[in-house]
Parts: C-alpha cells; sequence; structure tokens
C-alpha cells in the first residue's frame, strides 16, 4: 500500500496491538514494528484503542510519532476519561513537539463492564448527544480563538488553546455510524462515519448526506484463493470459548454495530463467501473479514470504494508480508473503481 498508489483519494489505516495481551518489552517492540511496517507499505496511519484494560492511546501515539517520519495516529477518545480540552491540548501539542497529524476516532460507549465500573448510565442515544458536544468543543479550540460553550453536558467560558494548532494539521475525525445516533451525529459535526459493514454487494449508498464514509474490516488476500483460505483457517479455527464470549458480550452490550454484526453472520455460513465473519464468531475480532485470491478480494473492495468509501482501518496486521498482500488487493481494487 505505497502512499502514491492511493494520494488522497482514500484512506488506509492499520491498527496498533492491544497492551492487555502483551508484556512490556514485547508489546513495545509490536507497537514499533506495526507502525514502521504500515508506513513503509504507504497506509495513512494507524488505530490505537482504547479501554480499561489498555495502555492509555496517547502514549502509544507519542511510541508511534517517535519511530515513524509520516504515519499518522489515529487516537481513540473516550470522553469518561478525559476533558476535551485536554483532548485539543493532547493534539496541539504532539503536532507542536513533532509536526506531526494526529486523527481522532472518538467513542460514544465502550464495553459494558467499562462503562457500570465508571458509573455512567447514559442511555446509547444521548451518550452521541454528549460526544456531540464534545467534539465540538475540541474542534472549537483546535480553529483557534476563544471558545464559550454552554451545552447540557458541557460548558466553557472564554476558554483558548495554546499551542495554537497550525491549520494544516487539523485532525481528522473518525466516529461510529452503524445508528442512526451515530449517523446524525457525523453529520452534524462532519465526521467521518465508520462503520462494520454489510457485504459489499448490500452496501449501496454510504455517504445519504455525510460527507465522508470509511469501514473497518480485515483483509486476508493471497495470489490463489486455495492458499488465503488456508491462511483464513488457520489464522482463525473454531473456538468453543470465544463462541461463549461473543454469546455473553451479546447479552449485555447495547452496542447496535454488534447486533447488526451477529445478524449478518447468520445470513453469511456459506462456505467460502468472500465476506467472512467466523473470527467475530469466535470472539477474535470485532470487524469481518475479506478472504480470497488478490482478485475477488480486490473486487470486493471495489464495490466498497464504489459506494462511497473512501477510508479503511484494517484489523492488526500478523507481520508485514500481510499488509504486502493486502496492498496488492487495494492497489487492484482501486484500478477496478477508477474503471467503474
Amino acid at each position: 500500500m505505497k502512499a502514491h498508489t492511493f494520494g488522497d483519494a482514500v484512506e488506509v489505516f492499520a491498527t496498533s496491538p492491544q497492551s492487555a495481551e502483551s508484556t512490556t518489552d514485547a508489546y513495545l517492540k509490536e507497537v514499533i514494528e506495526i507502525a514502521q511496517w504500515s508506513e513503509q507499505e504507504g497506509c495513512t496511519g494507524t488505530l490505537v484503542y482504547t479501554d480499561n484494560r489498555l495502555a492509555d492511546p496517547w502514549l502509544v501515539a507519542q511510541i508511534i510519532l517517535q519511530n515513524t517520519k509520516t504515519l499518522c495516529p489515529l487516537v481513540a477518545v473516550q470522553p469518561l476519561y478525559m476533558h476535551p480540552y485536554a483532548v485539543a491540548k493532547m493534539v496541539s501539542t504532539l503536532a507542536f513537539l513533532h509536526g506531526r497529524r494526529v486523527y481522532l476516532n472518538m467513542v460514544a460507549g465502550g464495553f459494558a463492564y467499562d462503562l457500570k465500573t465508571l458509573k455512567d448510565t447514559t442511555p446509547h442515544d444521548k451518550r452521541y448527544d454528549r460526544l456531540r458536544e464534545y467534539t465540538h468543543i475540541i474542534k472549537a479550540l483546535l480553529s483557534g480563538g476563544a471558545v464559550t460553550f454552554q451545552g447540557e453536558y458541557y460548558a466553557v467560558d472564554n476558554l483558548r488553546l495554546t499551542p495554537v494548532l497550525p491549520p494544516e494539521l487539523f485532525p481528522g475525525i473518525f466516529l461510529s455510524g452503524s445508528s442512526e445516533a451515530g449517523l446524525d451525529c457525523c453529520r452534524a459535526l462532519g465526521a467521518t462515519a465508520i462503520k462494520y459493514p454489510k457485504a459489499p454487494n448490500e452496501e449501496m449508498n454510504a455517504l445519504d448526506g455525510l460527507e465522508k464514509a470509511g469501514i473497518r474490516i480485515g483483509v486476508i488476500a493471497r495470489p490463489e484463493e486455495d492458499v488465503a483460505w488456508n491462511v483464513a483457517y488457520k489464522r482463525f479455527p473454531e473456538d468453543r470459548k470465544g463462541q461463549l464470549a461473543h454469546q455473553l458480550t451479546m447479552k449485555v452490550s447495547d452496542s447496535l454495530w454488534h447486533k447488526q454484526l451477529s445478524d449478518l453472520a447468520e445470513s453469511t455460513t456459506v462456505d467460502r463467501n468472500p465476506y467472512w465473519l467466523v473470527p467475530f464468531q469466535n470472539y477474535k475480532t470485532f470487524c469481518p473479514y475479506l478472504v480470497g485470491g488478490y482478485e475477488t478480494v480486490a473486487r470486493e473492495i471495489a464495490r466498497y470504494i464504489g459506494a462511497g468509501y473512501r477510508s479503511f482501518i484494517l484489523d492488526i496486521p500478523p507481520d508485514k508480508e500481510e499488509l504486502r498482500h493486502t496492498g496488492v488487493a487495494f492497489q487492484q481494487a482501486w484500478a477496478m473503481a477508477e474503471k467503474g
């Protein structure tokens, strides 16, 4: 995924590993390696998760910036963890120290247990109302000048941000677009709406009043179909324990995307369907996968591009070689999309 292949037309993000699944030394090494692989293969950036179990994403973003030259950390932002002024300060300070841009992945909710321990009982749709205020303040501060705002959840009075953020380093802002509340929030903020997509042939119009849209998806592509599926079955075998964990999560979650994917999983069980949800059903990852030969996967990606998606967030890459194979599929997909 060399940068010149996509230009400004398509953004491709990898994902950083999770600290809860590693030791300190191994985690640092893996974060740096994946960031460097992602940069070398032409990714725009890499997603850094946040939840109660994980290392602080801003400190991880700092590690990424120190070990790359152009890669943009896509930092997950949970409003329960910090005031919007602190988020804006992080963005402007990283720009001041490194001359680099970051992206923000605004999180409305989280795991049910995390919200419970933080004593947050805000209903699903109201969390998006809160996130709208939160993100509005961040954007206003980063745009410069004094900010005064009075909302239901947040208020500031004549608040100014320093260091001042150069306009060319203003962050890209991503937000879940899997529910109507999320989509309304995206439209109000001009944010990129990120979805866990349906099968490509079911995605007709990604924008629907939105400025920008993207998807979260895994890819396993190889020159031959059989090789790709052998890799997929080996990496994500059936796991009864994982299936039970998935079922438990379904019972306690109010996440609409989780329920939507679970419903889709029941209708995409045909053997070797390139839209593959077995990793999701076995609690190994939280996104669909596209699996197959380069041409097969490229055709599916091209359909997403044709539907209007321009941002793609990949799953955590197991190695640099996987990113290279994914890049080949994306290059072919873009060529297909240009030809219509």
